[in-house]
């Protein structure tokens, strides 16, 4: 068999295997994504016991690109909230990550203290149990600097590929764990953070108030602060039995009815300036006004605010409302549109017609993946992760790599929406897909990498120790970390799971968190501690180094 075909036909073989392994439960709980690493180990074991190599070079490339694809993909999906998230939960979380970090650190320090693992070896150990191939680089250029031996440098990468596989299973059993323990229904879990989500922004409600305010009669609506940009829309006028649209300059009158929008308090308050609440609800039934709900899909209108496009005058509708990702916003003046945003716009049928062409209002557009701005992302996020990063008494520069560059490229890209035509939006179920690829290529590559020497290592009885020891070093900062979370601070269970995977720096953390209920929760928790947590495992090996060469 060629050699493409050949490492093509193993990734498959093991892919397939490994996701059926990952979907056998016991009593409820199972390895999910992880079960393609062990499927992976032993497909790695079969070939080298059979003879049969793989070209190192190409199964690194799928390797790393299947990392890309996992992390950008990512940073896309939860760019749009990162931010708020990180002004919200970021100093609480990233505390957490410190805590999960430093307690791995120290706790190799102390093995290596007794006398219970070498140095050389507790720095294999310390990258393998927490998943971090970058430590281990970080750890063979220390040796290197301090002058170590041929010996000592070939102990870390044994360590770490026997205790490697058990930091992923680690990272999904501390989350079972800590479910089990506190008795969490993942599902209730992601209704709690949608709800506090939710609550972040005001609900927005509706009222139908009657002008009884002489002060107001014959003034112009726009003139009135409560209704110009302060959170309230009114987006329909009862004037002498006839109903309308209301515009800034329009003029009110005693007995005029407005059907306002907007959050309870700011109505309250436009309510006791108008007058009363109306008798009866003011529905479009029955009228040649209608509503509809239209989507932003026109690259023209992106970062435009809705007073730019002045849509009361030039088509006498108005914006009520505005649905981003779930979260119903008021369309004030000065509300920047982003694709994807769901408007409720109310006018005259043509009118509206109009309007949705206006905003593209194509539900096929918003199916499609934009290939452009998609290769030029992963692009940017490669030359970053390249960029040398120094630090005063690091013996070399840090990088942030294939994991790190594009992860922060994919936030900010998110977070920005669009740059003149190229739109980084990607549909979920296309997000899901290349991101569910990414993560099994990736598994496979390592576990068929690991298999040829994972059996041999243990066999030879070296690698026991490595792996009890890894034991420890994997469970302990996870479990302290899921028990403070969840039994001092209360967190919500799935911003939990995301620290547990991001603070180890974790893919296939990420994915079994994500699994297990949809919900943004645990992405944006694992993105805003992945940065950190990724510097403080890289520098690790080199605090150890300084603190017991």
């Amino acid at each position: 068999m060629p050699p493409i075909a050949r490492v093509v036909f193993m990734l498959g073989l093991v892919s397939a295997a490994g996701v059926a392994l990952g979907h056998i439960k016991i009593r409820g709980v199972g390895l999910g994504i992880g079960g393609v690493l062990f499927s992976g180990i032993a497909g790695g074991h079969i070939a080298k016991e059979a003879g049969i190599a793989f070209n190192p070079e190409m199964m690194d490339f799928i390797r790393d690109f299947g990392l890309i694809l996992f992390v950008y993909t990512i940073g896309i999906q939860v760019g749009p909230g990162f931010f708020a998230a990180l002004r919200r939960t970021g100093l609480a979380l990233n505390g957490l990550a410190l805590l999960m970090v430093g307690s791995s650190i120290l706790l190799t320090a102390v093995l290596v203290s007794s006398g219970a693992l070498s140095l050389g070896s507790s720095l294999g150990v310390f990258a393998g149990a927490v998943t971090n191939a970058p430590a281990l680089a970080a750890t063979q250029q220390v040796l290197t600097e301090v002058g170590a031996d041929a010996a000592v440098m070939a102990l870390p990468g044994l360590a770490f590929a026997v205790t490697y596989p058990f930091g992923i299973a680690g990272n999904l059993l501390s989350m079972a764990a800590v479910r089990i323990l506190f008795r969490i229904d993942p599902e209730a879990e992601a209704t709690r953070f949608e709800d506090c989500r939710r609550a972040e922004v005001s609900t927005l409600e509706t009222m139908d108030l009657a002008v009884r305010n002489p002060e107001l009669a014959g003034r112009p609506l726009g003139s009135i602060d409560l209704l110009c940009g302060q959170g309230v829309v009114a987006s329909r006028l009862l004037c002498d039995g006839k109903l309308c649209v209301p515009h800034d300059e329009t003029c009110l009158k005693l007995g005029d009815v407005l059907h306002v929008v907007g959050p309870r308090p700011k109505l309250e308050q436009v309510r006791a300036l108008l007058g009363q609440e109306f008798d009866r609800p003011l529905t479009t039934k029955g009228t040649d006004l209608k509503w509809e709900r239209i989507v932003v899909t026109n690259n023209a209108v992106l970062g435009k605010s809705i007073a730019t496009l002045n849509l009361q005058d030039a088509h006498d509708v108005v914006v009520s409302r505005v649905n981003r990702s779930g979260v119903e916003l008021v369309p004030t003046p000065a509300l920047k549109l982003q694709f994807g945003d769901i408007l409720t716009v109310i006018g005259r049928p043509d009118s509206l017609a109009a309007v949705g062409q206006i905003f593209g209002n194509s539900t096929r557009k918003l199916q499609q993946v934009e290939m452009i701005p998609m290769f030029l992302g992963i692009a940017l996020g490669a030359a970053l992760g390249a960029i040398p990063i120094f630090l005063p008494g690091m013996p070399a520069p840090l990088r942030l790599g294939l994991a790190g560059g594009p992860l922060i490229v994919a936030l900010i890209l998110g977070r920005i929406g669009h740059v003149g035509p190229l739109v980084w939006f990607m549909p979920p179920a296309a997000n899901l897909a290349l991101r569910e690829i990414g993560i099994i290529l990736f598994l496979a590559v390592l576990g068929i990498a690991s298999g040829d020497r994972f059996v041999a290592t243990l066999a030879s009885g070296a690698g026991w120790p490595w792996m009890m020891w890894g034991v420890l070093v994997t469970l302990v900062p996870l479990l302290l970390t899921g028990l403070v979370a969840r039994g001092l601070m209360k967190l919500n269970f799935l911003t939990i799971c995301g620290v547990l995977a991001g603070a180890q720096t974790n893919p296939p953390g990420l994915a079994y968190a994500n699994a297990l209920v949809a919900s943004e929760a645990p992405a944006l928790a694992y993105a805003t501690v992945y940065p950190l947590a990724m510097c403080l495992r890289i520098l690790g090996p080199q605090i150890l180094v300084l603190l017991l060469w």
